[in-house]
Order: structure tokens, then sequence, then C-alpha cells
């Protein structure tokens, strides 16, 4: 490639950071890279946008990549109540300032998020990808205490951050209590603290999907986007086993398991599947 194409290259791949309104007038930061058709990346529970940094600079050849602060994260605002469709319309605000249509992918609670959003905008999501949505669908682990929700607001309106991070991360999504113990002296905490106040949010977004109840096959049967349902082979198999009968459940849905990944799948090995799925 001759210098002045590299050069026009990387100017068109330069990160871009932003803010679009919302239509309850939030405001949504983003940041944005590369070129190419449109793609929205949705995190999950306690995660802000510089966590899509690595997976975004490794797409931007191919997509134009937004990552954004779900709302009551990081740099973007909140507006009380809380409501599922206030962070659906924060996504279309989204894809709107990018032109009207993209392709969206979410993580963890996010890809639930991702997948409602993607029911009640279907002229706005070309195609969805989904990477281990935590629905809990059968016996084959127990969902989360009886009253977990009323405790994480108990624990937050006692300003008991800590307590509520933890909390969520051993008795909700079931990590080793030694690993979070090894988690709070890490440089991550604090960050992790800092949105803890968005817990109830992910919560409200998983509904009743962490029951233990099958997944509602009918509420998706009109949709008509194409979806991508991944999983990590190194995942826990009720995880796995969710993944693939919503793929199964999903009218035009698919399943990819991707080999030794966990709940965090390496972005070297996520992009390839990306690019294939939203490319093809």
């Amino acid at each position: 490639m001759a210098s002045g194409a590299r050069l026009a290259l990387a100017q068109e791949m330069e990160m871009a950071h932003g803010t679009v309104t919302s239509r309850d007038g939030t405001s949504i930061a983003f940041d944005r890279t590369g070129t190419g058709p449109s793609l929205i990346l949705v995190g999950g529970a306690l995660s802000e946008r510089s966590a899509w940094a690595p997976l975004a600079e490794l797409l931007a050849p191919h997509f134009t990549v937004t990552a954004y602060d779900r709302r009551g994260r990081g740099d973007s605002g909140d507006t009380a109540p809380y409501a599922v469709d206030r962070e659906i319309g924060d996504i279309a605000a989204l894809i709107d300032d990018v032109g009207g249509t993209a392709f969206v992918h979410g993580q963890s609670s996010g890809a639930v998020l991702a997948l409602e959003a993607t029911l009640r905008l279907p002229d706005k999501v070309r195609k969805l990808s989904l990477y281990e949505p935590p629905f809990i669908i059968d016996d084959s682990r127990l969902p989360p205490p009886a009253g977990f929700a009323a405790h994480i607001d108990e624990l937050l309106a006692a300003d008991a951050r800590d307590e509520a991070v933890e909390y969520w991360m051993t008795d909700i999504v079931g990590a080793p209590a030694e690993m979070v113990a090894e988690m709070k002296n890490a440089p991550m905490w604090p960050a992790l603290k800092a949105v803890a106040h968005t817990l109830p949010y992910d919560i409200a977004v998983l509904g009743e999907g962490m029951s233990g109840k099958p997944l509602p096959a009918e509420r998706w049967a009109d949709m008509t986007a194409p979806v991508l349902v991944m999983d990590g082979g190194a995942s826990p198999p009720w995880i796995r086993h969710t993944a693939q009968t919503l793929a199964d459940t999903l009218p035009y849905g698919q399943h990819q398991t991707l080999v030794g990944q966990t709940h965090s799948a390496a972005p070297e090995v996520l992009a390839p599947e990306l690019e294939q799925f939203f490319g093809g």
C-alpha cells in the first residue's frame, strides 16, 4: 500500500469521541473508530466503553465500530426512573447517528439488552451477535437467591458498593469467593465499584431470564434479523446449553462455540467470528 493510502486509512480509523441525545434527553457518550458498515457494541454489567477498545481496534479495518457507556456509567448521563425501554432508546439514538441501520453485538447481560433492542427495533438492526447471554433456562444451574434484587437495592441504598459488587459476583454470577477476593485487590475493583449503582439496571434487563424457566420462544417468533449466538468452549455447561438453545429458538439463529474461551472471550478470537458473520 502506498504511503498516502496508508495515511488516509489511518486517519479514517482514528478514534472519535462524541455524544448522542437519547429520546428521553439523556446524553450517551461513545467512542467510534474504523471504516465500513456500522457496528454497535453493547457491554454487560459493570462494564464501560473502554473495555471494548482491544476488540474495536481489531474490527476497525472492516467496520465503523461504536462503543458506548450505557446510561449511568462513565461519561453518559442518566434519567430517573430507570426503564429498559430507555436503554433501547439509547441504542436507537446511536444507530440513528450512524445512518439509521447497524449491526449490533452484545456481551453477557448486554447481549440480553441487544436481543430486546433487536426485537423492538426491527428496521434498525441488520444483524445481531450475542456472546453468552446469561439466561438460566432449566435446573442445570441454580437461579440467584430469592430476593437478590431487593438485597442489591438495600446495599446500594447504604452506599455499600464493595458489598454490592461482591454479592453480585459471588451469589448471582457464581464466581468463586476466592477469585472475587483477589479481584478486590486488583486495579479493576475501583472501576467496578464506580458503576455498582447500575446493577439494578442489568437486573431489570434480565427480568425473569435467570429464573430457571424455559425460553419464551413465542416472544421472538417474528424476529427477522439473523442472529449469531456464541459461547466459550471453556465456559460452564449451563451457559453453553443456553446459547445453543437460544440459537435453536430464534427464527434465524445460528450457534458457534469459541474453543478454549470463557465468559471473557479474547478479542483476537472473537473478532474473526464477528467479521465473518457481519461481513457475510
